[in-house]
């Protein structure tokens, strides 16, 4: 399995509503949510004692809702720690391992996933299945899709675990409020509704909740895990490119949330025609399976099969990937432009071409960047590791059960 960041999926969710204990009707499941909110956010395992003060509630308060907590398998209890002082050892709180789990789901060009991911972080299952997508049937590859998804469920199941839900990653325009993919040029896929088609069930029978989302910007959510900054750009290089905008720790989506289809940004009017339907679009340029086709490769290749021909001083891979990198480059550049950003990731395929395409993009965003002189543009590899996607979407399932926990304990 894929190494995978340990850290918490709520390191963003420090104690919400600014920390003070509610006085309205819901003030049970409100506490709940502030000492949720303490554990999870915390930069180390913190007693009852801490979250008393980080929360402003009682000591008692906190005492019994953390045992629901605990009783409801989202906070485990560490072995206690003698006090320096007289009183009684302090018990350090931790996110529970292996108890409620969240489902990532992902149809991509080139390959289907299906990823479970504890509060702690850690994978628990997962599949992979890889083969081209390109003008596939959506009814055939959501049922291959299901039965990936029922092999996890049913996997973390047997070993007492609770799957809270799943979140499906998909590329192309995805209207969220109506869990519909409007349109994705590189699957050949409009208008489908995926949800009713996956028509996940647990187990007992019980329906899986499952929500819809760009891939790219689940994939921007998969770097929140590590140590980024709380505003960056995150660019997905796959067959197609596609960003997500996190503006302080949130992603950005725009009036409909169809923001950051960067791969259909035009770098050469005169240049080939997209799946799009335009012409000289930057996935023409900087897309994976031209990346593969330049350096004489079938596209169906492994993105390092492109890394080992540059490690070799290939001719045509490193003209290929300079290309790229410039087109790329200029696009971003445009981008810092208009929304004034300091940091950009660089994910997907682009992660393990950095050592060449990175520089190179970083070097054209420098001399295209207005303001570069005064404020230098951090290009960097994203660190959230192969098929972010599957990880940022279990990560937002487990994000909403610490956010909204009585229902859990």
């Amino acid at each position: 399995m894929p190494a995978t960041p340990t850290t918490t999926p709520e390191r963003a969710s420090r104690v919400p509503d600014g920390g003070a204990a509610s006085r309205q009707h819901t003030l049970r499941e409100r506490n709940l949510r502030l000492v949720a909110g303490a554990v999870f956010g915390a930069d180390g395992p913190p007693s009852r004692a801490d979250v008393a003060a980080a929360t402003g509630l009682t000591r008692a308060t906190v005492s019994t809702l953390v045992d629901r907590l605990v009783a409801g398998g989202l906070v485990a209890e560490l072995p206690p720690v003698v006090a320096q002082r007289a009183g009684r050892p302090a018990v350090p709180l931790v996110p529970a391992r292996r108890t409620v789990v969240g489902l990532g789901l992902e149809v991509n060009v080139d390959y289907l996933g299906a990823r479970v991911l504890d509060l702690v972080g850690d994978v628990v299952a997962e599949r992979v299945v890889t083969g081209s997508l390109h003008d596939s049937d959506p009814r055939e590859v959501l049922a291959r899709l299901r039965g990936l998804a029922v092999d996890v469920v049913a996997e973390v199941e047997a070993g007492g675990m609770r799957v809270a839900g799943a979140r499906l990653a998909l590329p192309g325009l995805v209207d969220v409020r109506g869990a519909r993919l409007e349109v994705a040029p590189n699957l050949g896929w409009s208008s489908v509704e995926p949800v009713p088609e996956l028509d996940l069930r647990t187990g007992a029978g019980e329906a899986v909740d499952v929500e819809v989302a760009n891939e790219a910007k689940l994939a921007a959510l998969a770097e929140l895990a590590g140590e980024v900054p709380p505003s960056f750009l995150y660019v997905s290089g796959d067959v197609g490119v596609g960003a997500g905008i996190v503006v302080d720790r949130q992603l950005f989506l725009g009036e409909r949330g169809w923001n950051g289809e960067i791969g259909h940004v035009v770098v050469d009017p005169a240049g080939p025609r997209c799946s799009c339907g335009a012409t000289g679009c930057l996935e023409q340029y900087a897309g994976k399976e031209v990346l593969l086709r330049g350096a004489g490769l079938p596209s169906s290749a492994p993105v390092h099969a492109v890394v080992d021909l540059l490690r070799q001083g290939d001719d045509a891979a490193l003209a290929t990937v300079r290309r790229a990198g410039r087109a790329l480059g200029a696009a971003l550049a445009t981008f810092v432009n208009l929304v004034d950003v300091s940091t950009i990731v660089l994910g997907g395929a682009y992660a393990e071409l950095f050592g060449w395409v990175g520089p190179v993009v970083a070097g054209v965003v420098e001399e295209r960047a207005l303001a570069a002189p005064f404020a230098p543009v951090d290009v960097r590899p994203a660190a959230a590791g192969p098929h972010a996607a599957l990880t940022g979407g279990a990560r937002e399932v487990l994000r909403s059960v610490v956010a909204d926990p009585a229902g859990w304990v």
